[in-house]
């Protein structure tokens, strides 16, 4: 009996040991080197960083928002489903014409001048690094997989598992062979998946086609896909230069200086916008990385593009806010402020809409 407590003891005691030191083991294990360059005005040699952004707005912890989250305080209730009528889009559309359709959350399948794109291709089940936990698919996808024209560009903005989806990515790659193009660093994830991209820095263009190419923009976020990792990867917004009109994709956003809006504007004009309104509750918390309806508004008024398309919403539950509460608040900002129900739209996943052209 005695050897079997000290047996026991021991084990014990080890297990002890090793649960301290798990912590100096395991996150160094999980940081991943994503990215290899010079430090400049957004990259310090080892992470990247938000100009103008202060120390606590760059390192707010996520444990007060996990904590509140899990006491549920301030938390609405989400319905487990919502019924969704998937769209079956055409094959391609030319003739000067451009089809939009919202699949969900950031995934938007854009379709003009004989090119189909698709902004951060999400169709799993949850976005996390494990199947069986994480947020969960509310809405589903717009566009049965199965549906999905061929797809020619794929942009990604940033490596959250709720826009980077190596799943769905994957099953493009192995389908399509599409273009994908992304910010720093996040090539470097996609390949270790097999999947080939193109990665650049802000202000960068991509050539697509001989008269299509992909501006990489500047926006307000970060980056992570284990937490350790925070900041390896680039974020990015786009603006994809069409024969019929540019697109603006924002990627997902905090307002931050407000700076990178101007520059965005400054490479215009817009046919379309496609703008976050939703992921922003609480706002003591998220306002740093998510803006709001009324920020995405002021985007929409300085962008001033020929229609806009609110996405980012209602599909996994991320934040505190009501399911339905951004797209009713973007429709109340729009009749406060007198602009025509058509020009800045959340749509239901699926319904697909025609922007007129410039």
């Amino acid at each position: 009996m005695r050897t079997l407590l000290r047996r026991a003891g021991t084990a014990l005691f080890f297990l002890i040991v090793a649960l301290c030191l798990a912590p100096s083991v395991i996150l160094p294990f999980l940081d991943r080197i994503y990215y290899r360059g010079d430090p400049g005005e957004h990259f310090d040699g080892a992470r990247f960083f938000n100009p103008g952004a202060s120390a606590a707005a760059a390192h707010a912890s996520p444990a007060r928002f996990m904590n509140r989250w899990v006491k549920g305080q301030d938390r609405a209730g989400w319905p487990e489903r919502v019924a969704v009528t998937p769209g079956r889009p055409p094959a391609r559309v030319a003739d000067g014409r451009m089809l939009v359709t919202w699949v969900g959350h950031a995934s938007v399948l854009v379709q003009a001048d004989g090119l189909n794109i698709l902004t951060d291709p999400v169709w799993s089940e949850r976005t996390s690094p494990f199947s069986f936990v994480g947020p969960k698919r509310v809405r589903a996808p717009g566009i049965r997989f199965e549906d999905l024209p061929k797809i020619d560009l794929v942009l990604i903005s940033h490596n959250h598992y709720d826009h980077l989806d190596l799943p769905t990515l994957k099953r493009l790659w192995d389908r399509d062979r599409p273009r994908i193009v992304t910010s720093l660093g996040n090539d470097t994830i996609l390949r270790d998946a097999g999947i080939d991209s193109v990665a650049a820095d802000w202000r960068a263009a991509v050539p697509v086609r001989a008269d299509v190419a992909v501006e990489i923009l500047r926006n307000h976020h970060w980056s992570s896909r284990w937490g350790v990792d925070r900041n390896r990867a680039l974020w990015s917004a786009f603006a994809v230069k069409l024969p019929g009109g540019a697109v603006f994709f924002a990627g997902d956003t905090g307002w931050g200086d407000g700076r990178w809006v101007d520059e965005a504007a400054a490479r215009g004009p817009y046919r379309l916008a496609i703008i976050p309104i939703g992921a922003y509750a609480p706002r003591d918390f998220m306002k740093t990385n998510h803006i709001d309806p009324g920020e995405a508004v002021a985007i929409f008024d300085r962008l001033r593009p020929r229609r806009a398309l609110g996405i980012h919403w209602g599909t996994f539950q991320l934040t505190f806010e009501p399911i339905d509460e951004p797209r009713q608040r973007l429709e109340a900002l729009k009749r406060a402020r007198g602009i025509a129900g058509d020009r800045f739209v959340a749509t239901e996943a699926g319904r697909t809409f025609e922007v007129p052209p410039l």
